[in-house]
């Protein structure tokens, strides 16, 4: 089993995975406010066809000239009237305009979105269960928060699988030589992430038995997890590359 989830894991955690992938879109920056915004904002946008999330993730690039960080810092009120065409599946305007007001919020008291996630983090937590509980209220910490926001920031609190802002987490989190994720943020560690639970790594996940749990929740992807770090306690959200790739060569329905 180790030896099958390390040869896929160094088939796709490499440079060409990229390009495919949602997480061209941060990579496409050098700033580090910059990439968190895109990485967030990708991250949460990552549902439907990859070429589409990609480009609805351009087209919002192209909203913010191209700067994110800069343009959150000093847009002028008139500046958000054509954000209010932007719509990607139930993700819209409202929506848009809230992210916007939240990273004004955040960035004019912190420097990095990583201090958004230490508000309930603590060195010795298990995993991110708290850390993401925490973000949650953080994020919809403001008198004007529109209801309808709300489901597109998920929460272990509702049992979700969170595997959106997990992903996120990982990108930010992860460190190695390849180059795909950024490893960016230090306090929080990759052996407290969760494996993003999507459809591919479900699938493969129950092949394998990894994941016995019929539920596709918050305490799935804590078992799946568990028994990853079986494999590397340190790093177990590295063999999401490896389930994410068996599950594109249908190595599920085999």
């Amino acid at each position: 089993m180790k030896e099958l989830l390390d040869q896929s894991f160094k088939k796709y955690n490499q440079p060409n995975f990229i390009q495919d992938d949602p997480i061209c879109i941060p990579h496409s920056f050098s700033k580090k406010q910059d990439i968190e915004i895109m990485g967030f904002w990708a991250a949460v946008l990552a549902w439907g066809q990859r070429k589409t999330i990609i480009n609805k993730c351009r087209e919002l690039v192209a909203l913010m000239d191209h700067a994110p960080y800069d343009f959150i810092m000093n847009h002028e009120e008139s500046d958000l009237e054509k954000f209010l065409s932007f719509k990607h599946r139930t993700f819209n305007d409202i929506d848009t305009l809230y992210f916007l007001s939240f990273f004004k919020r955040h960035y004019s008291n912190y420097e990095s979105l990583e201090d958004a996630f230490l508000l309930g983090y603590t060195p010795s937590d298990e995993n991110v269960e708290n850390a993401l509980i925490q973000f949650h209220n953080y994020f919809f910490d403001d008198e004007d928060a529109p209801q309808r926001t709300r489901k597109h920031i998920a929460t272990p609190q509702r049992n979700s699988a969170c595997k959106r802002i997990n992903m996120f987490l990982r990108w930010m989190v992860r460190k190695d030589d390849k180059g795909v994720d950024f490893g960016i943020w230090d306090t929080i560690q990759p052996s407290q992430l969760i494996c993003p639970l999507d459809v591919h790594v479900e699938r493969v996940s129950r092949k394998l038995k990894l994941l016995e749990r019929k539920q596709s929740d918050w305490k799935s992807a804590v078992e799946l997890t568990n028994h990853l770090k079986q494999f590397d306690a340190q790093d177990p959200v590295k063999y999401d590359f490896a389930l994410f790739g068996l599950g594109l060569e249908k190595f599920a329905s085999s």
